[in-house]
């Protein structure tokens, strides 16, 4: 599978806070935190889905990703998105392994994406 999501009870913006919190803990920042449904309406558009877009990073694994290959910089930072989906919240993400595949032959580039993408994926679970 291409992504990877999970649900929670939690309100998007509850799932926000308990998330940026649990990546804190792995070491990773959130960069920015866009609102989406709120830009979208403020330009006039109908949209009325609670939508945030987290672009998150290690500083660390990102500099190694780039020292080993300028070009996968393409998919940094990587995103997490929260939203609702008919009452529920979700949190999701595209695995880094599915971009990493498509981009790059380097299998240390390709393991170092599976560390990413497991940790991402534990502060999302832990963040439920």
């Amino acid at each position: 599978m291409f992504h990877y999501t999970v649900s929670t009870q939690k309100s998007v913006d509850d799932a926000v806070q308990s998330l940026a919190n649990e990546l804190k803990q792995r070491s990773f920042g959130v960069l920015w935190d866009f609102d989406l449904l709120g830009k979208l309406q403020e330009k006039g558009v109908d949209f009325n889905t609670p939508y945030r877009i987290l672009e998150v990073c290690n500083p660390h694994q990102a500099g190694r990703v780039l020292s080993a290959e300028l070009e996968v910089g393409y998919f940094l930072p990587c995103k997490i998105v929260v939203y609702q989906d008919h009452g529920v919240t979700k949190m999701g993400m595209p695995k880094p392994t599915m971009l990493l595949t498509q981009a790059s032959e380097d299998q240390g580039l390709r393991g170092l994406a599976q560390e990413v993408e497991n940790v991402l994926m534990e502060a999302m679970d832990a963040a439920k």
